[in-house]
C-alpha cells in the first residue's frame, strides 16, 4: 500500500476545501428526502402519495441536471451554481410551508425543485481533471466515490433524526437554509464568471457529446449500476420486515457503506503500477451481489456479504468517473457528468419500483439475483473501454486521439 497519493492530495491546494464544501453542499439535499415523504405522507395520508412527491422530483432532476451542468461549461460554476442552489432553497421552504389541505400541489412544487438542484456534483468531478494530475487522479477519485458513499449513508439518517425529534417541517425547512448556506460556501470557491475561461475544444452538441463509443456505455455502465444499487436498499428494507426488526435495515445499509469506504480507501492507496480495466471491477461487484443471494439466511450472513460485495463498489464507480472525465473534451466536462447524474437518478427510481414487484413476485433474495445481472451488464457494456494506465500524468496517451476524435 502507498499511501503517498493521499499526501500528495493533502499538499494540492484546494483540493480538500473543494471535497468538503460538495460534501456539505449535498448533504442537505440528500437529506431533505426523509423529511419531504413524512410531509407528503402526512398531508395526503398515505405513503403512496409520498412516492408520487418523490418520484416527481426525481424527474424534475434527471430534467434539469444536464442543463445546469451544460450553462456551468458556458458562463462558469459560481453564479449557476449559486442561483440554482439558492433557488432550491426557496422553493423547498415554499413545500414546507404548503397547507396540507393543499397537499395536491406537492407534486408540482417537488418537480420544481427537483429541476432546480444545483450541479454540485458535476462540477466538482469536472474540477478534478483541472486541478489533479497522475496517480492522485486516480486516489481524488476514489475519494470522491467513497465520501459519496458515505454522505449516502448519513444523509438519510440527519433526516430521519430531524423528523423524530422536531417535524417533517422543521425537517425540510432547515435543509433549505443549510443548502443556501453551504451551496454558497461551494459556489464561492469556483471561478467567477469574469475568471471563468470557457474550455479550449468545440462545443458539443448533447447528441454528439454522448453518441460516442466510449462514452455512451460508460453512461449506460452507471445506469446499470445505480439501477443494481437501488434495487438493493429496497432488498434490505424488505429483508428486515421479513425478519421482523426494521433496524436490521440501518444496519445492514451502514455494513454495506463501510465495505464500500474501505474498498475505496484502500484501492485509492494502491501504486497505479498496471493498466486498470474498470470492467474487471464491475465483474467483482456482481460477484459480490451474486454472493449476496446466497448469504439471505439471516442477517449476520447478509451483513458480511455485503460487506464483501461493498468493497468493490467506491472503486467501481471512481474508475468511471475517471475514465469518463479522461475521454471528455474539457469544453463538456461539467455537462457529461451531468448527463451521468441524470442515467443515475432514472435508474435508481427503475431499480426502486422493480426491486418491490419482485420481492412480491419471488421473494427477498431475488433482488440480488436481478442486481448480480444488472451490474454483469455493466460489466459487459464496459468491456471495450480502454484501460487507464499508470505512466501518464493526466488522459493515457492512447486516450489522446479519442479525445480529439470526440471534437
Amino acid at each position: 500500500m502507498d499511501l503517498s497519493a493521499y499526501r500528495d492530495l493533502w499538499r494540492t491546494r484546494g483540493v480538500f476545501a473543494l471535497l468538503a464544501s460538495a460534501i456539505f453542499a449535498r448533504l442537505p439535499v440528500i437529506a431533505s428526502m426523509v423529511p419531504v415523504s413524512f410531509l407528503a405522507k402526512d398531508a395526503a395520508g398515505n405513503f403512496g402519495w409520498a412516492g408520487i412527491v418523490a418520484g416527481a422530483y426525481s424527474v424534475g432532476m434527471a430534467l434539469g441536471g444536464p442543463v445546469w451542468a451544460r450553462l456551468a461549461d458556458r458562463r462558469g460554476a459560481r453564479t449557476v451554481v449559486i442561483t440554482v442552489g439558492v433557488a432550491w432553497g426557496v422553493v423547498m421552504a415554499v413545500l414546507a410551508l404548503l397547507p396540507s389541505e393543499w397537499y395536491r400541489l406537492m407534486p408540482v412544487v417537488s418537480g420544481i425543485a427537483g429541476i432546480l438542484v444545483a450541479p454540485v456534483t458535476a462540477i466538482q468531478r469536472a474540477a478534478w481533471v483541472r486541478i489533479v494530475q497522475g496517480p492522485r487522479l486516480r486516489a481524488v477519485y476514489a475519494l470522491d466515490a467513497t465520501a459519496a458513499e458515505v454522505l449516502f449513508a448519513i444523509a438519510p439518517m440527519i433526516g430521519a433524526l430531524v423528523v423524530s425529534f422536531a417535524s417533517p417541517r422543521a425537517g425540510v425547512l432547515g435543509a433549505a437554509v443549510a443548502a443556501a448556506i453551504t451551496v454558497w460556501w461551494f459556489g464561492m470557491l469556483q471561478p467567477s464568471s469574469a475568471q471563468h475561461v470557457p474550455a479550449k475544444g468545440a462545443r458539443l452538441t448533447a447528441p454528439q457529446l454522448l453518441w460516442h463509443r466510449y462514452r455512451l456505455p460508460m453512461i449506460l455502465s452507471f445506469a446499470f449500476c445505480v439501477t443494481a444499487f437501488a434495487s438493493v436498499s429496497l432488498g434490505i428494507v424488505a429483508f428486515a420486515d421479513a425478519h421482523g426488526n426494521r433496524l436490521i435495515a440501518g444496519v445492514l445499509e451502514t455494513v454495506w457503506a463501510i465495505g464500500s469506504l474501505a474498498g475505496g480507501v484502500l484501492v485509492g492507496a494502491l501504486p497505479a503500477r498496471r493498466r486498470s480495466y474498470v470492467w474487471r471491477r464491475a465483474v467483482l461487484v456482481s460477484a459480490g451481489m451474486l454472493l449476496c443471494v446466497f448469504a439471505t439466511w439471516s442477517p449476520v450472513s447478509l451483513g458480511i456479504a455485503l460487506f464483501l460485495s461493498g468493497l468493490a463498489l467506491a472503486p467501481t464507480v471512481g474508475a468511471l468517473y475517471e475514465r469518463l472525465g479522461a475521454m471528455t473534451p474539457d469544453s463538456v466536462k461539467t455537462e457529461v457528468f451531468g448527463w451521468m447524474g441524470s442515467a443515475g437518478m432514472a435508474g435508481g427510481a427503475v431499480g426502486s419500483a422493480v426491486a418491490g414487484l419482485v420481492v412480491e413476485a419471488f421473494g427477498v433474495r431475488y433482488v440480488w439475483v436481478m442486481a448480480a445481472l444488472l451490474t454483469l451488464a455493466a460489466a459487459i457494456s464496459l468491456l471495450h473501454i480502454p484501460p487507464h494506465q499508470p505512466t501518464d500524468p493526466e488522459a493515457p496517451a492512447d486516450l489522446q486521439p479519442l479525445v480529439q476524435e470526440a471534437v
